[in-house]
Order: C-alpha cells, then structure tokens, then sequence
C-alpha cells in the first residue's frame, strides 16, 4: 500500500470513531496505519503527510462550522469554507509535530511511551494557546462506553487518550513493519509488557470503580430536578415581539413540570430569558409564574450588566432565583473568541455578529457553585464544558451536582451536539459528579457519576425532562492532583528526547 494511503486511513479511522459516526473501538487501532507510515518515512515527510492526514480527519470532524457561520451566523459561505480551511489547518499542525516526533524517534526506540506522551502533551498545548480549542480530544470517542473510562477520575480524559495512543503503538511494535527496525519484538520486550501491564491495571481499575462508584450511588441522596428544552428558534430568540412566547413556552413546561414531579430546581438553557432581568418588565411575571408560584428554584441563562461609574459590564450568566426572593449569579469565565469577546478589541474592528450575542462580553472569575437547598450547583455554560479545569475547580470548591446549560442551535442537525455531548460526559466522571444539561434544542439529558446518559432528548424538539441525580460530595483523584497529568507529560518529554537521541547515536 502506497505510504500516503495509510495516513489517509488514519484519517477515516478516526473520523469513524468520533461521536457522530460512533464506531468508537476504531480509535483503539486508529492509529496504526498513520504510525507505520511514520516508521518508513523522513521527519520532513512524515509531517507533511501528518499534515494532510489532520486535514482531512478535521474537515471531516469540524464541517459544522461553515453551517454555525453561515445559517446561523449570516457569513458569506466562501468566508465560512475559508474559516473552516483555516481552523482545520491549525488543528492539523500538531498532529503533523506528532508524526516528524514520531518518525525521528521510531529509528531509535519503540513508540510504546514515547507517542502518548507527546499525544497527550500537545493536546494540552492545544486546549491552551489562543484561548485554547481542545474540540473532541482522542479519549472523548470512548464517551458511550462507561466501562472504558473510569479512570478518568484518575488523570481525566488525557488519561484515556493516553491509553488510547498506547494500545495502538503496542500494535505497531507487534508488526514487524521493517526487518532492520530496532524496535523488534524481541527487543522491546521491557516496554511492550510494561505497556501491556498499565493497559490491563487500567482496564481492572475500571472494572472496580464502576462497581464501587454504582453501589455508593445507591446510598447517596437524591435531588429533584427538571430540564425544560424550549426549542426556540435562533433567528427568533432575539425578536422582541417573540420573548413573550418564549417565555409562555418555557413557564408553560416548566408548570406541567411542576404539578406531575414537583422538582427542587427548574433548568433552562444558556439566554433562555433573551433580556437583561434587572430591567426587563418580562422578568418579574417570570418570577410569579414559576418559582413563586409552585416554589422551587429556577437556574435560567441570561444576559446581565453590572454597572460602572461610566460604563458597564457585561456578563452572559446563570441566574439562581429562590422562593424567598433571593437570587445568586454566576458568570461565564471562558468565553468564545469572536462570539462572545473580540481579541485585541483595542486594535482590531469589531466584527458583524458571529454567533449569538448582545455585545462584548466580560470574564466571570468565581468558580464558587450556586447555593441550591441541598445541592451545591457547579455550573458550566455551553463552550465551558470542554475545558475540564473549569468543572474541577467548581468541584474542588464544593459543588455536589454539575450543570451545563448550552445554546446548540448554532449547530443545526449536525454531528456536532453529540461531540459537545461526548465532553460532557467526562466532567461528570472526572469529578464523579452528576451533571444535568439543559440544551435549547437538544441534546439535553442526566448524566450520573460514572458517565451513563439518561433521558436523551431528541434534536429540535420541545419538552421537559426529570430525574432525580444523586449528590456525591467526595472529591477524586483528578479533582485533586489529577488534572496536572497533561502537564507532566509535557514535563516528561525533555528526558524522554534526550534519551532518545542517545539511543539514536547508539544505533547509528
């Protein structure tokens, strides 16, 4: 087979194992094509190859894109492709870094350590330089499988990336790929087996803590809460005239919630209440039809101001009322580059509307949870999902029950809700916490502390849903120290590098 062509199968493979096509076991051999390749090939070969491979599997990945700027961002679609093409051509820099890595060790030593540490380390890079974009990371494929990522409450989800890249440069080190490769089966031996060892103490380790974690959550309390999918329509969310019906809709199930569960706390999503609630007269009548009314709390998203002496800020948030009038906020901290803030907003115009926003947001900076009764509320809106720093340090700081409200109608029936999903899911484990997700249209749904779904909504639909998520308060291991595992594998490859080259003037 010609060696471009199996980059391009790793491409595939990795498409197919991406929430969306779903076929995750193809990511634990994925990899194997695209590492083969490396071994045959110059550094500068392998990257460019590597580069076109990311290209492809991106392009493959992200195409939403062009729909959340074009539909529903009213960008012109040549402007779209070319963001698209642009976004895909970075992502697949660090994947071309990986395979000239890979293809100047793999002539020295096996890739059994070596890969996963890179992998994950530059995974890492990648959730942080320029605001950070860590979108469907390796170990998220393996989301539906609760099985396989328990140990996520160990190093998070780099923890199952890293065993992901690892079962596959086993599988290349069993292949004599080259006669001549110094990487024989034979002599490998120490690290093939220790490869083998952590693979399988990981695999135990999840048999026990799925077990373990079911059990406690038979014995621990409950909390009543129902999730409200108002299905409102973007292009109308913002029309005056439509916020009434808006806010009927989501009252209107909010109430047949209400009589037949009665739940402890109401979820809307992200800007549910398209208005500012200090000042809306909306507001008020919101309050005596839900939470005055039937006496529970109301978590809702909504844009918010905080006055200056001559300005203001402005925050998108999650507003906590309760039945005796009081109210708790919280405001995002992560916003969405040229979304949500403007970048270097003092040098550069600013841009027509991107995606949805009332102006240029300011960062939140309190990760403290939302006094909820007996719930303690970590709450993530929407982008924040994906950045398990943020859920740890909510965690940390004594939140007892996650909550992700999210605004996915940017992406249409694309595959991309279920990608933002599959990265939910891991917040919920690595913290063993439940988390409940309140999408305006979809995907919302309960998560419990071992990462099973339940109660799913259908895309585009309007509805409500209840459960009664338990309250875990123990922290894990990745709540503590865990979340610095990328970091020490970033840490690691300076050893690793130059033992590699002394290995390298050895064989030479």
């Amino acid at each position: 087979m010609p060696i471009f062509l199996l980059f391009l199968l790793s491409s595939l493979l990795l498409w197919l194992s991406s929430p969306g096509p779903g076929l995750s076991f193809c990511a634990w051999f994925a990899l194997v094509p695209l590492l083969a390749g490396c071994a045959k090939v110059a550094p500068k070969k392998a990257a460019l190859l590597g580069f076109v491979s990311g290209l492809l599997y991106y392009l493959l990945l992200i195409y939403w894109v062009v729909i959340s700027l074009g539909t529903y961002g009213h960008l012109p679609w040549w402007l779209c492709g070319l963001a698209l093409l642009l976004l895909c051509a970075y992502m697949s820099l660090y994947l071309a870094f990986f395979c000239a890595a890979c293809s100047w060790s793999m002539r020295a030593v096996a890739p059994v350590w070596s890969a996963p540490l890179l992998w994950v380390a530059l995974d890492f890079v990648r959730g942080l330089l320029f605001s950070g974009f860590p979108w469907q990371d390796l170990g998220y494929s393996q989301f539906s499988t609760p099985l396989l990522i328990q140990a996520a409450d160990l190093a998070g989800h780099h923890g199952i990336t890293f065993l992901i890249v690892m079962v596959n440069c086993l599988l290349v080190t069993l292949i004599p790929w080259r006669k001549d490769a110094p990487w024989q089966p034979g002599q490998t031996r120490r690290q093939t087996i220790a490869g083998f060892l952590l693979v399988a103490a990981a695999l135990a380790y999840c048999l026990v803590q799925l077990k373990v974690i079911s059990r406690d959550l038979a014995a621990a309390p409950g909390y009543r809460v129902a999730v409200i999918q108002g299905n409102i329509e973007q292009d109308q969310k913002w029309v005056a005239e439509k916020q009434r019906e808006a806010m009927d809709t989501y009252i209107g199930l909010s109430t047949e919630a209400a009589k037949k569960e009665a739940p402890e706390l109401v979820i809307w999503p992200e800007t549910a209440m398209p208005f500012f609630p200090p000042t809306s007269p909306l507001f008020p009548q919101v309050l005596a039809r839900t939470v005055y009314s039937h006496h529970y709390l109301l978590l809702a998203g909504a844009p918010y101001f905080v006055e200056k002496k001559k300005d203001y800020d402005l925050y998108n948030s999650a507003l906590l009322a309760r039945p005796d009038g009081s109210q708790t906020l919280y405001f995002k901290q992560h916003l969405v580059p040229f979304g949500e803030y403007i970048p270097f907003s003092d040098i550069l115009p600013l841009p027509g509307p991107v995606v949805e926003s009332v102006g240029n947001f300011s960062a939140g900076k309190s990760s403290q949870p939302l006094a909820a009764g007996k719930a303690k509320l970590g709450v993530l809106i929407c982008f924040e999902s994906i950045f398990p720093e943020l859920a740890r340090r909510e965690a940390a700081n004594g939140a007892n029950l996650l909550v992700n409200i999210t605004n996915d109608a940017w992406f249409g029936r694309s595959s991309a809700s279920i990608q933002h999903l599959a990265m939910v899911v891991f917040r919920a484990v690595e913290n063993r916490r439940s988390l409940a997700r309140a999408a305006n249209t979809g995907i919302s749904c309960f998560i419990d502390p071992v990462g099973r779904i339940s109660q799913a909504t259908p895309l585009f639909t309007t509805c409500s849903i209840s459960g009664n998520p338990v309250l875990l308060a123990k922290n894990s291991i990745f709540t503590r120290f865990g979340y610095l595992f990328p970091l020490a594998c970033l840490i690691c490859l300076i050893p690793a590098a130059f033992w590699i080259r002394i290995k390298k003037t050895a064989v030479s």
